[in-house]
């Protein structure tokens, strides 16, 4: 069998390629300049829905006379009640704080 001649020769040495995260794809970042934006609309919504939902439950023009409440009897009487107002005001609060902290842990991504 040495005798014969291989049937599939060897390959021309081939040059190694770096590895490529081939699990990963490669990840492009937003400009800056996008990133500063969005960040701006996010801690302008959460802002304003947040305060919109603090001071709701303590509108009585909205809250105490509003159409839809007042046609669900046992919807109104839940929602009257001054702890669960409280809780409503304290999710504003929170969503408040949350718009806030994404301000102030900001960071630039950068390629």
């Amino acid at each position: 069998m040495s005798g014969q001649s291989q049937l599939f020769p060897n390959p021309e040495p081939m040059v190694e390629q770096p590895p490529e995260n081939r699990g990963e794809p490669a990840r492009k970042t937003a400009p800056v300049w996008l990133q500063r934006l969005s960040l701006f609309v996010l801690v302008l919504f959460c802002v304003y829905l947040g305060i919109l939902v603090t001071v709701l439950p303590w509108w009585h023009q909205m809250w105490d006379r509003n159409m839809f409440i007042l046609a669900r009897p046992w919807l109104a009487a839940i929602l009257h009640n001054g702890a669960v107002r409280g809780i409503i005001s304290g999710l504003g609060l929170l969503d408040i704080w949350i718009g806030v902290s994404e301000a102030i842990h900001y960071r630039d991504y950068r390629e």
